[in-house]
């Protein structure tokens, strides 16, 4: 007599679950790694920081980008971003929303698959069979309305008839982005379960360096004068004026 074939057990479910907008705290493998990958990756951000406000120094000094229709428009977009924010609490919601859907975005990004995907007036939560770091901190690096207005930005250009418009294409990013980042900062400033998923110290490191880019990125592209590969190359100059002092700080201790 044959014996029933066992049924493989399912495949439990990561919940994703925020009680205001975040996911709830759970084993985080090799966990102990994050913390050391967090300190390797400050010297990134010092060098990033340094090439950042130095490059931004120089066009605002030299070419008084300061003074350009893109740089006003990205101005007053963040400036809208923030008022709007303080005057109408509950657009909290539309944070939300988009905090969630970009939890959803990188779960397909890995591979894994959204089962239940809930938005409230107190939070929001998704429950997913993929949880790694990217998938935990995304919302907080990745401004999803940002992405989405450029996207539909450079839609609009395929139309016939329609031809560029820097000043509208920046106002939107400014408001987009100050949009995430002022909602990002309260998040972790409230203590968020996703911030302690890797590790606080870790999470915070990761998202500064990221978020970092993003703006060095927008820079390039809005300043006359910085470009890709000056931008590079003071970056990699400026890697190597740390790496000197590090190697100096060394040898005085040997």
């Amino acid at each position: 007599m044959s014996s029933k074939r066992s049924r493989p057990p399912k495949k439990s479910l990561a919940s994703l679950y925020v009680s205001f907008a975040g996911v709830e705290p759970g084993y985080v493998p090799k966990r102990w790694v994050k913390f050391p990958v967090a300190l390797l990756l400050l010297a990134p951000c010092w060098v990033l920081s340094v090439t950042f406000f130095a490059a931004m120094l120089s066009t605002t000094l030299n070419d008084f980008f300061w003074a350009s229709p893109v740089f006003w428009f990205f101005a007053g977009g963040c400036a809208i971003a923030a008022i709007l924010c303080e005057a109408f609490p509950k657009l909290v919601i539309i944070y939300v929303l988009g905090h969630e859907l970009t939890h959803a975005i990188w779960v397909w990004l890995h591979g894994g698959r959204v089962h239940d995907f809930r938005v409230g007036w107190k939070g929001g939560h998704i429950i997913t069979d993929k949880t790694n770091t990217w998938v935990v901190l995304a919302p907080y690096f990745f401004p999803f309305y940002t992405a989405g207005w450029i996207g539909a930005y450079g839609l609009a250009l395929l139309i016939p008839g329609v031809f560029a418009q820097p000043e509208c294409l920046f106002f939107g990013i400014g408001l987009t982005w100050a949009f995430h980042m002022i909602y990002t900062v309260r998040m972790i400033k409230k203590g968020q379960p996703d911030i302690e998923y890797g590790g606080a110290f870790f999470s915070i490191v990761v998202i500064y360096f990221l978020n970092l880019l993003l703006i060095s990125a927008l820079l390039i592209v809005a300043s006359p004068s910085v470009t890709w590969a000056g931008f590079a190359r003071d970056l990699l100059e400026n890697a190597m004026d740390f790496s000197a002092v590090v190697v100096r700080a060394v040898e005085r201790f040997q």
